[in-house]
């Protein structure tokens, strides 16, 4: 099971038999983030195919979904879904801490690839989970967790999700880094948490589960 992060919130899951990507952002990134006077590094999204794409919320760096090859199903709404690796759940929630009012919905995605229990909860900023979307969660093994703070949770939530969920593996996202100038870095959310950090040299690992729950942070060299 191979995990590849293409910076801010995109990911694409490799199993054996499938391939998942979430929240993919468009083309044209830099520029764009340039005349809003931010800085964007991440290189552009090129040549990925998927079988299934998922896309938390509808803002410009998370549905460019036209960069994603393989004519791919495309989820986007909460539901128990049908798709090519089998049953998808997504969870209503809310990009803000005030019932979306500011920055709208965002869709949690439950899904399993070669038998690891995945949650994306692509730019999740409600302060807490409520129990009816605690118990839509689940039990899973892996979450993909922003932790920049600004538009989503900052550090001191993410760490009390993460204690309340209890995964195996939390997967860094949407924070700061050498590549974007703008959010919190992981540091705060890190020390809250006090679990062990496994930095990788690169941008791809192979996906394996440890005894506790620790951090991944994937980098870009």
């Amino acid at each position: 099971m191979k995990l590849q992060w293409f910076g801010q919130s995109a990911f694409l899951f490799t199993g054996k038999d499938a391939k998942v990507f979430v929240d993919p952002f468009g083309a044209g990134m830099s520029e764009r983030a340039k005349q809003g006077g931010m800085q964007w590094d991440y290189p552009d999204i090129e040549g990925v195919e998927a079988d299934l794409l998922l896309v938390t919320h509808d803002h410009f760096d998370h549905n460019g979904v036209e960069v994603v090859e393989g004519d791919p199903p495309i989820l986007t709404k909460a539901g128990t879904h049908e798709s090519p690796i089998g049953e998808v759940v997504g969870i209503n929630s809310e990009h803000d801490p005030v019932a979306g009012t500011q920055r709208g919905p965002n869709t949690i995605f439950r899904f399993e690839l070669d038998g690891i229990r995945f949650a994306h909860f692509g730019d999740f900023g409600q302060h807490a989970l409520r129990p009816e979307q605690r118990e839509a969660l689940g039990e899973v093994d892996v979450i993909v967790l922003p932790v920049g703070g600004g538009p989503t949770i900052g550090g001191d939530e993410a760490a009390a999700l993460v204690r309340d969920v209890a995964p195996k593996v939390v997967v860094l996202s949407h924070y700061r880094t050498p590549q974007i100038g703008f959010l919190d870095t992981e540091e705060a959310f890190v020390a809250a948490l006090g679990a062990p950090v496994v930095e990788v040299a690169g941008t791809e690992t192979e996906l394996e589960l440890p005894a506790e729950t620790s951090v991944l942070k994937l980098t870009f060299t």
